[in-house]
């Protein structure tokens, strides 16, 4: 039986006029209610800005299952944005600035507030966080160990976020450049333990860089207050179906981190300066150009380590029964794009075509046929 999995997604809310944050997430989380599927642990959430709002599916065990959540919560938010004259859209980070926007209200937030200052304040960043269900925490730890190597693929094949303050940043994910500038952010360290895992976050939080031992900016971490392993390596996911891949590759590499677990074999110490240059790579230049093997430490292309990746994990695919859905759903982005590619091709028409674009892709259950034969 396949291991469970969830996601969380963060979304912005843009005005459908100006196509800037609007600062209205209490009023949509108000008329959308409740989850579809809460009863499986599904949730609608406040974020760090009254421009974001976030929504987690329930506990899943098959890829339909979490595709039916995902979507199901897409369109509902999205209905209820437009009732406001907003558009809902998955996208990393906003194409124009608008107005400073307002930290949501709650003591933790006002916490991270004073905390990081001006680091936080338009830090209006959106991810796709995937969780994927282990037996306990050290499990969880030894398992990161062996992910260390693939989240920059993972952040490469997700780039959703080229643009800042209404400027081509050059970057495919300038999310992950804006969330470079916090303490502790990238690949995590290699550690021998959770205890070390834990030692190390109670370190940084009497540093006074983080606001509690539920905080990192790490790509991966135990799950907080769940027996899972937490990647949040991607941008948020431009359409139903790349969330579903980013997850669906996420379950491979920790049911194939596991199987080596067993084995005896230890996760390889790659070199946290090299992890740090393939995480940089994938946020300058997402499958358009070269990554970073940090096995040999040199540039290949990125849709090399892409292949290797769908390789890494295929025999783990194919015992839950996705391989053949995520070599569609990899064919498919190399064809369309990702959403950074997406996103400037579409701003060749302007702003107001990346805003159509971005609220349409968002509740897509299947793409256009001019997106679906793009080059």
């Amino acid at each position: 039986m396949a291991r469970t999995i969830g996601v969380e997604e963060e979304f912005l809310l843009l005005d459908a006029g100006s196509a800037e944050p609007a600062a209205l997430a209490g009023k949509v989380l108000s008329g959308a209610g409740e989850h579809p599927w809460r009863r499986s642990g599904g949730g609608l959430h406040r974020e760090l800005f009254q421009t974001q709002v976030e929504a987690a599916t329930g506990t899943c065990a098959t890829l339909a299952e979490l595709r039916s959540h995902l979507h199901g919560a897409r369109v509902l938010l999205a209905a209820v944005a437009r009732d406001e004259g907003l558009e809902l859209v998955s996208v990393g980070t906003p194409m124009l600035a608008g107005a400073a926007p307002a930290l949501s209200e709650g003591e933790r937030f006002t916490r991270i507030g004073e905390m990081y200052g001006g680091v936080i304040a338009d830090y209006q960043s959106c991810g796709c966080h995937v969780h994927v269900g282990v037996a306990d925490r050290e499990t969880a730890v030894a398992v990161m160990n062996h992910l260390r190597p693939w989240l920059p693929t993972l952040l490469a094949l997700s780039a959703n976020s080229p643009f800042d303050r209404g400027r081509d940043t050059g970057y495919a994910s300038w999310r992950m450049v804006q969330q470079s500038r916090f303490p502790g952010s990238g690949v995590p360290p290699w550690f021998d333990s959770a205890a070390a895992y834990e030692r190390q976050v109670d370190r940084l939080v009497d540093c006074g860089v983080l606001v509690d031992e539920a905080m990192s900016f790490w790509l991966a971490r135990p799950g907080v207050g769940l027996p899972t392993v937490e990647v949040r390596a991607a941008d948020a996911a431009g359409t139903t179906d790349e969330a579903v891949l980013q997850a669906a590759l996420t379950r491979g590499l920790v049911s194939t981190a596991e199987a080596a677990l067993r084995a005896g074999r230890e996760a390889p110490r790659v070199h946290e300066q090299v992890c740090a240059a393939a995480v940089w790579n994938a946020a300058r230049h997402g499958l358009d150009g070269p990554g970073v093997d940090v096995f040999e430490e040199r540039a290949v292309p990125a849709v090399q380590l892409l292949d290797r990746l769908v390789g890494h994990v295929s025999d783990a695919l194919a015992d839950s029964g996705d391989l053949a859905e995520v070599e569609d759903l990899v064919a498919r982005v190399r064809r369309m794009g990702t959403g950074a590619e997406r996103q400037r091709r579409a701003a060749m028409r302007g702003p107001r075509a990346v805003l159509e674009m971005l609220s349409s892709q968002t509740v897509w259950e299947q793409p256009p046929r001019t997106y679906r034969e793009s080059a």
